[in-house]
C-alpha cells in the first residue's frame, strides 16, 4: 500500500539524535557506540531512540503477512523515515498450511536517515507459527527480539516442519530476546462482542500484530483503521472487527509487562530534498512512467500483456487509468499479446507488451518482427528466478543475455534497467524517449525485488519530465528523378537513423508491414544480398548511435584502484556495501550501469582506468561476459543465485578481499 505523504523536511522538526542498532543489521555501520535520549513513555515505560529498525512478519500465506507489512510501511512512510522494502512470496499459489514452503514473509528497514536496503538480518522477526520461526531463524542475529505465536507451538504444526520439542521451552531460543504472545487467544478474546465464527476471527490475528509492533515503535493508528473501513467496507462487521483486533494490539504493548520498552525512530529529516513524497513499488513506479511517457509524448497508451508473475500488477494498474487515454487489453497468450501491442505500434500509440522471462522467450518472434518494422515498442521484463517456471516468486538478473541475443538474425534492441523500485520510473521515461527517437523495440530489465519492493519517491513537477512529443509523417518525404514526390517508409533521419512513422490511413503514405527484408529507402520486398547487408548493419548503427549519458564514476579520494561495476538492482546493496568498506578505510570506487545497450560512450575508458574491477550480478556472470568480450578487461565476476537479492555485508567482504589482494 502507499500513502502520499508531504516531504520530511517539512514534519516536525523536533527529531532526536540517532542511536544503537547491531552490527551489520543496516545499510552502513551504526554512526554512535551506545543508546541515547532514553525517556519514559506514559505508564513509566522506557522509550530508546534508534537510527534504524529492520522488521520481519513471517507466517502462513494465509496469514496476512504482505498486507500486515503494507500498513506498517504506509504508516512508516507517513511519518517521513526513509525505508525500504523486500517482501518474500511462496512459490505455490497455496502451498500447505504450516509447512515450510508455505511461509511468506515481509522485511521492512526504516531509518532516521538515507538507507538503500531491506537490511541484511531483522532486529525483529514476528513469526506466527512454527515453520515461520524455522524457516526464518537462520537470519535473525544473536541478541535480536522475536515474537512468537505461542498458539501456534501445538504437537500437529511443530511436526510439520520437524520440531521434536517445542523450541520455546527446549533452550534452543536463548540467544535471543523472546516475547511468546498467544496472539490467536488474545484475538479471540477481542473480538467476542462480534459474534464471528471462529475461523473468521482468528484472521484478524495479523491486526493485533500490527497493533502491537504500532505500538512498539510509535507507528500512526489513524490511517491503517481508516484503510480497514475502506477495505472492508460491504462487510462493516468484519472492518469493526480487524480494527478492534488491530487497537487490541496497541493496547495489549502499553499494559503487558513483557514489553517494558518501545522504540523510536525519527523522522529523515535530511535524506530527501524538499517536495511531495509517497512510498512506492518497483511496479507501480512503472506503471506511472509508461502514463506519464504517454502524456509527454501526446499519444494514446496502449498495453498488451497475459498476466505472468512478477509483471501482472503493471496490468492491474493500468487498467485503472482509462482517464489517461490507457487502454488495456489482456490476452490469451503472451504472443497474441505482444502481437496487439506492436499493431498498436503501428497505428501511432505508445505501445507496451509486460511479462517476465518465460514470456520473453515466446515473444522473441514478434519482437524480431518490431526490429525488421522499426516501430516504438517497450518490452517490460520483470526478471525471476529461471529456467524454465523456476522460481516465479524470487528474484534473478538472468535474461539479460535473452534480452541482448535471444532472437534469430542480427536483431539488436536497446536495454534499459532501473536500479531501485522508485528509479523505474525515470528508466521508464528513458526507456520510451529511446523507443520514440529512434524507432525502435526497447528493453526494460526490472526484476522481481524493484517490483514489489518498495521506497519513498519525490513526485516530480510537470515541467521536470522530458518532453516526448514526436512527429508523424504526412507528407511525401522523396522526391524521384522524374519530379514526383512520393512517400519511402525507409528513408532515415540522418543523426538517429529513425525512419519515418506514418499513422495508417493517411492518404498517400502507405507501406508494406512484414517479416521479409525491407529495400532501402522505398520499403519494398528485397531478396538482394547487398541490401540486406545494408539494412542488418544499418539497424545495428542505429542502436550504437543511442544517445545514452557518460557513466558516473563515484571515487571520493580519486585513488582507488578497485572499481565494484553494478546494474540494475544491485545498486542498493552494493551501495551499502561500498559505504561500509569506505567506513573501515579502504578506497573503492563505485559505478552502476543503467544503458545495457548500448553502453556508455566512456565505458571502456572507466573500465582500464583501474586496476580490478569487481561485477555483482544475480545470474552466473552474464554482464562480464559482454564486458570481457566487448573491452577485453578480466573483470572479476562475483554471482548468486538463490532467488534472494544480495546482502551488504556479504558484498562488503567481497570487495574487501579484491582490495587487499
Amino acid at each position: 500500500m502507499t500513502s502520499q505523504v508531504s516531504s520530511p523536511a517539512e514534519q516536525a522538526d523536533s527529531a532526536e539524535q540517532p542511536g544503537f542498532s547491531p552490527p551489520g543489521a543496516g545499510d552502513e555501520p551504526s554512526r554512535l557506540a551506545g543508546q541515547r535520549g532514553a525517556a519514559p513513555r506514559s505508564g513509566g515505560k522506557e522509550v530508546r531512540r534508534l537510527d534504524r529498525v529492520i522488521i520481519r512478519f513471517a507466517g502462513d500465506s494465509g496469514d496476512g503477512m504482505q498486507l500486515t507489512g503494507d500498513r506498517f510501511t504506509s504508516e512508516t512512510a507517513s511519518f517521513g523515515n526513509d525505508l525500504s522494502t523486500l517482501p518474500n512470496f511462496p512459490a505455490e499459489i497455496r502451498a500447505p498450511a504450516g509447512t515450510l514452503p508455505g511461509v511468506s514473509s515481509f522485511q521492512l528497514h526504516f531509518a532516521d536517515h538515507d538507507i538503500l536496503t531491506p537490511g541484511d538480518a531483522p532486529n525483529v522477526l514476528v513469526a506466527m507459527n512454527p515453520a515461520a520461526l524455522k524457516a526464518n531463524l537462520g537470519d535473525v542475529p544473536r541478541g535480536a527480539e522475536i515474537i512468537v505465536n505461542t498458539d501456534e507451538f501445538t504437537k500437529r504444526p511443530m511436526a510439520k516442519v520437524g520440531y521434536d520439542t517445542s523450541p520455546l521451552e527446549d533452550g534452543s531460543l536463548d540467544a535471543y530476546n523472546v516475547h511468546p504472545v498467544p496472539l490467536t487467544t488474545l484475538t479471540l478474546e477481542a473480538l467476542k462482542e462480534f459474534g464471528l465464527p471462529r475461523k473468521e476471527a482468528e484472521r484478524s490475528k495479523n491486526m493485533f500484530a500490527l497493533g502491537l509492533l504500532s505500538w512498539m515503535y510509535h507507528r500512526p493508528t489513524e490511517n491503517t483503521e481508516a484503510f480497514l473501513r475502506k477495505k472492508f467496507a460491504k462487510k462493516p462487521q468484519i472492518a469493526e472487527a480487524n480494527v478492534a483486533a488491530f487497537r487490541a494490539g496497541w493496547n495489549f504493548g502499553e499494559t503487558t509487562e513483557d514489553f517494558a520498552v518501545s522504540y523510536e525512530v525519527a523522522p529523515a529529516t535530511a535524506a530527501f530534498p524538499p517536495g511531495s513524497y509517497r512510498n512506492i513499488s518497483g511496479n507501480l513506479a512503472l506503471a506511472y512512467g509508461l502514463i506519464a511517457a504517454a502524456h509527454q509524448a501526446d499519444l494514446p497508451l496502449y498495453l498488451g500483456s497475459y498476466p505472468i508473475t512478477p509483471a501482472s500488477d503493471i496490468l492491474h494498474e493500468l487498467s485503472k487509468h482509462k482517464n489517461f487515454g490507457v487502454r488495456t487489453f489482456q490476452a490469451e497468450d503472451e504472443i497474441a499479446g505482444i502481437g496487439a501491442a506492436l499493431g498498436a505500434a503501428f497505428g501511432g500509440a505508445l505501445a507496451v507488451t509486460t511479462t517476465s522471462g518465460p514470456g520473453v522467450a515466446l515473444k522473441s518472434e514478434t519482437i524480431g518482427l518490431a526490429v525488421s518494422l522499426e516501430l516504438p515498442l517497450l518490452v517490460v521484463d520483470i526478471q525471476r528466478g529461471g529456467p524454465s517456471t523456476g522460481l516465479p516468486t524470487k528474484t534473478e538478473q538472468a535474461d539479460l543475455l535473452q534480452a541482448m541475443y535471444g532472437r534469430n538474425g542480427e536483431a539488436p534492441v536497446p536495454v534499459v534497467a532501473p536500479k531501485t523500485p522508485a528509479d523505474c520510473f525515470a528508466a521508464t521515461l528513458d526507456a520510451a524517449r529511446i523507443a520514440l527517437t529512434y524507432r525502435t523495440p526497447v528493453f526494460l530489465l526490472s526484476d522481481g525485488y524493484l517490483a514489489n519492493g518498495s521506497e519513498p519517491w519525490r513526485i516530480p513537477e510537470p515541467d521536470e519530465l522530458p518532453d516526448l512529443r514526436v512527429q508523424f509523417a504526412t507528407t511525401p518525404n522523396h522526391e524521384l528523378a522524374d519530379g514526383t514526390e512520393v512517400f519511402w517508409p525507409y528513408k532515415r533521419d540522418p543523426e538517429t537513423l529513425a525512419r519515418p512513422w506514418a499513422v495508417p490511413g493517411t492518404p498517400g503514405l502507405e507501406h508494406r508491414i512484414g517479416g521479409i527484408e525491407k529495400q532501402d529507402g522505398t520499403g519494398n520486398i528485397s531478396y538482394d544480398p547487398a541490401n540486406h547487408d545494408f539494412m542488418v548493419r544499418t539497424r545495428q548503427a542505429k542502436i550504437d548511435g543511442i544517445s545514452v549519458p557518460d557513466v558516473e564514476v563515484d571515487d571520493p579520494s580519486g585513488e582507488a584502484r578497485t572499481l565494484v561495476l553494478g546494474w540494475g538492482s544491485t545498486y542498493g546493496p552494493v551501495t551499502a556495501a561500498v559505504r561500509r568498506v569506505r567506513a573501515e578505510g579502504h578506497r573503492v570506487a563505485q559505478a552502476h550501469l543503467r544503458h545495457l545497450n548500448p553502453f556508455p560512450r566512456n565505458l571502456g575508458e572507466v573500465l582500464r582506468r583501474y586496476d580490478k574491477v569487481v561485477v555483482p550480478e544475480m545470474n552466473l556472470g552474464q554482464l562480464a561476459t559482454l564486458l570481457r568480450a566487448e573491452y577485453l578487461v578480466d573483470v572479476h565476476s562475483h554471482t548468486q543465485v538463490s532467488g534472494m537479492p544480495f546482502k551488504a555485508e556479504q558484498l562488503a567482504t567481497v570487495l574487501k578481499e579484491a582490495i587487499d589482494v
